[in-house]
């Protein structure tokens, strides 16, 4: 499968491009490769050379097409199917991110990502509903995460339970999370992890301010 032999840089890049061409949409309909480059803060060979990974997608002289080669990024990284997502962990930060998540859902329906469920272990949220979402125990996780097809998960739980959410999350066939716990997890072959961790990025950058 091609994107088992797809360098991370390379799909970091992909979204990175497919971000400017939505977000700058060229007057003319095309857009050269030295064009996205400088708006990506890459080189356009690099640019060249990214794409021609799936395919040729330009012409030569005249450019990419920006909407067409916005549509082509993002069947290429699955993102043109809804994906359902959970959220485990409905402190301040779980709820700003569910917020988050269902207002830009809300305001731009082409947004794949849908969050389906959430989970937390405090009594008094169980049964509540956030954004029309309903809080659950985790221990009904494999019946709802199982009934809403959930691909993804988003921890935002304390670091000590981590771990054990994980274990049960990818027992139950969710191999892609978004980590805001500042721990990091254990998991097998084939699941994906992205780290978020907001103080160790703000005390990377005090090294420099």
């Amino acid at each position: 499968m091609i994107r088992n032999r797809i360098p991370d840089v390379v799909v970091r890049r992909l979204v990175t491009y497919l971000r400017v061409l939505r977000d700058n949409p060229p007057e003319a309909g095309f857009i050269s490769s030295a064009r996205l480059g400088d708006l990506a803060a890459v080189n356009g060979a690099q640019v060249r050379k990214d794409l021609a990974l799936f395919g040729e997608f330009g012409k030569q002289g005249v450019g990419y097409p920006a909407k067409g080669l916005a549509d082509e990024i993002t069947r290429i990284l699955g993102a043109d199917r809804e994906i359902a997502v959970a959220l485990f962990g409905v402190g301040e930060l779980g709820t700003a991110l569910v917020r988050y998540l269902s207002v830009r859902r809300r305001f731009d329906p082409s947004y794949k990502f849908i969050v389906r469920a959430l989970f937390d272990e405090d009594k008094r949220k169980i049964g509540q509903k956030l954004e029309g979402i309903t809080v659950y125990s985790l221990a009904d996780m494999q019946k709802v995460c199982r009934e809403g097809e959930i691909k993804i998960g988003i921890l935002t739980v304390p670091a000590l339970a981590a771990q054990d959410v994980v274990d049960k999350a990818v027992s139950l066939g969710i191999h892609g999370f978004l980590n805001f716990a500042p721990v990091k997890v254990k998991v097998p072959p084939g699941v994906r992890v992205q780290q978020s961790d907001v103080t160790l990025e703000l005390q990377e950058l005090a090294f420099y301010v």
